[in-house]
């Protein structure tokens, strides 16, 4: 059927900073922005999440409104950077910051994981997670949901922007018609 990607709601993270792998924990209005998520998804059959806390929360609240029991899946973890993780974007090295504009998908100049690694980990994780006649529903954040983008040759990708709590689908499975 589908495959929707749900990215998690406000992260407990100052503006302007740098996160990843880090595993932040939500803002005090989670239960507001979580109770206008469900609202908005579509039927799904099956839930996985990244298990960074940010998305495990917002799928745990999912699970419970739908009675489905969400599905940890460490591919689906946020893109790593490295010693860049917590630090304001503002401070960053701009000799790191130039590399990584240079070779945007190869370059790791934090240290952490690069773009094409995330491609690589997001584009295996969707073949395994999305399969016919279920609708699957995955929480993770941004990188992720960009780089599916990618993997699966949108012309969204890595400028395309996904609001917290927001969600897109992507792969509609439509059974064919039956000749007349």
């Amino acid at each position: 059927m589908a495959l929707t990607l749900l990215r998690h709601t406000t992260p407990d993270v100052a503006p302007g900073i740098c996160y990843g792998r880090t595993d932040l924990d939500v803002v005090d209005t989670f239960a507001e922005e979580a109770a206008r998520v469900v609202a908005s998804l579509p039927r799904v059959d099956r839930i996985f999440s990244s298990p960074l806390m940010r998305c495990a929360s917002l799928a745990g609240f999912v699970g419970e409104h739908t009675g489905l029991s969400p599905i940890r899946d460490e591919r689906l973890i946020e893109m790593d950077f490295g010693r860049w993780e917590m630090q304001p974007w503002g401070d960053l090295p701009r000799h790191e910051l130039d590399a990584w504009a240079n070779d945007f998908l190869d370059a790791r100049p934090h240290g952490g994981e690069s773009v094409a690694e995330l491609t690589a980990r997001t584009r295996a994780a969707i073949s395994d997670l999305n399969t016919p006649d279920t609708h699957t529903l995955i929480v993770t954040h941004a990188g992720v949901i960009k780089a599916a983008f990618a993997a699966l040759g949108g012309d969204h990708h890595y400028r395309s922007t996904v609001s917290y709590g927001g969600h897109v689908t992507l792969l509609e499975h439509r059974p064919r018609s039956a000749p007349s």
